[in-house]
């Protein structure tokens, strides 16, 4: 592929992209991306030479078809233009009151998304920047036919299935606190696409799967790994079961292009997930991400406390642009936020769910490194 300059990070945000409400109370608030946005603009982010901010736009219809059955992409530009169910919405995934409520404006909302995701994509796959960061994009639930999750379209999918049409490989890694289903799904039988998701297991915790004994299917075999890990579990264990993990895979995979979704409820106050993350074990992930070199194109994706969520993503994106921001949050951004501090400070290292959390990583680890790490060369030790 065109060599990416050796600095430059896209952003590609614009303010419609948080503005849609899928109904009052529901735990997914766009809004949060503005909060995000607004925090790195107090930091001065975008006045950096290094950054470029890119302005998103919709998906075509060829673009979301690329993953998306017609019918189904049909139906929620029905129900969109309707602003409510015309008949057959629980076929799709929809309910009122369930976790894909059908609002005015979803079929705009969602193509938006996906867009900017598809951007991002071409901006890394063309050489323009090193990194491009979609926060609209993470949505990994949809499915082929039908939503799930608070996911319209999967715009990872759509985005890596542009980037194979490049004749591009491309690692996957998703570390949102739920299991990446729907990507995963999407590329169970091929082997140009590695997909890793480090997720609470789905024992405890939707959609429930995720189990480190899904590893793909046919030239797929191998090329699905999931870690599964234990409610409670922190920075530390995290991390260690991650590099046992993760960083070899990538690395004798060799992609042209590593995808990261970059959902934040792993962190520990998350009301809807049972991790126990804070801003410095996430940070961990994405700094190990960047030093990794390669052409790098993140998601965004869950994450229900919206501090929580500004914070890291503003943490992730300086990461991508080299900069390390101050812990004293600008006066200007404070008003979307709880506290006055960027990073949490250092975890105990120690507590007592260490030695349950860290048995059960060790179970998944070792059940990978068994499974998974032959496929790829690796030794099992």
């Amino acid at each position: 592929m065109t060599q990416p300059r050796a600095e430059g990070a896209a952003y590609v945000y614009a303010p419609q992209l948080s503005r849609h409400v899928l109904r009052e109370g529901h735990p997914m608030r766009p809004v949060r991306l503005q909060y995000a946005f607004d925090l790195l603009a107090a930091y001065g982010a975008f006045g950096d030479p290094r950054a470029m901010l890119v302005e998103p736009r919709a998906a075509t219809d060829d673009e979301i078809a690329l993953f998306h059955d017609a019918d189904y992409a049909a139906a929620v530009r029905r129900y969109s233009e309707a602003g409510r169910d015309t008949g057959d919405g629980m076929r799709y995934g929809f309910a009122q009151q369930g976790d894909n409520p059908i609002y005015s404006g979803m079929y705009e909302a969602a193509a938006l998304a996906t867009g900017a995701s598809i951007v991002a994509a071409d901006l890394v796959a063309d050489g323009t920047v090193r990194a491009a960061f979609s926060p609209a994009g993470g949505l990994h639930h949809a499915a082929r036919g039908h939503a799930s999750g608070f996911c319209v379209f999967n715009d990872p999918v759509v985005a890596i299935e542009r980037l194979r049409a490049r004749g591009l490989r491309v690692a996957y890694v998703d570390i949102d606190a739920h299991h990446g289903d729907g990507v995963q799904a999407a590329f169970y039988d091929a082997a140009d696409v590695l997909t890793i998701s480090v997720h609470e297991s789905g024992r405890y915790l939707f959609p429930g799967t995720g189990d480190a004994d899904e590893t793909g299917v046919g030239e797929g075999a191998g090329y699905a790994v999931n870690l599964p890990l234990a409610p409670f579990t922190g920075d530390a264990v995290y991390l260690e079961a991650f590099d046992a993990i993760v960083l070899p895979l990538l690395r004798a995979f060799a992609p042209d292009v590593l995808a990261t979704q970059l959902g934040v409820d792993s962190y520990a106050s998350d009301p809807l997930t049972h991790l126990g993350l804070s801003t410095n074990g996430f940070i961990g992930c994405v700094e190990r991400f960047a030093a990794l070199g390669v052409p790098w194109l993140a998601f965004g994706g869950g994450g229900y406390d919206l501090d929580a969520v500004a914070r890291c993503w503003a943490l992730a994106y300086g990461v991508m642009l080299g900069r390390e921001w101050d812990d004293a949050i600008p006066p200007q951004a404070r008003a979307s936020l709880a506290g006055p501090c960027l990073r949490d400070a250092p975890q105990a290292p120690e507590n007592e769910w260490t030695t349950h959390t860290r048995a059960f990583a060790q179970r998944s680890v070792e059940q990978l490194k068994a499974t998974v790490f032959p496929t790829h060369g690796l030794a099992r030790g």
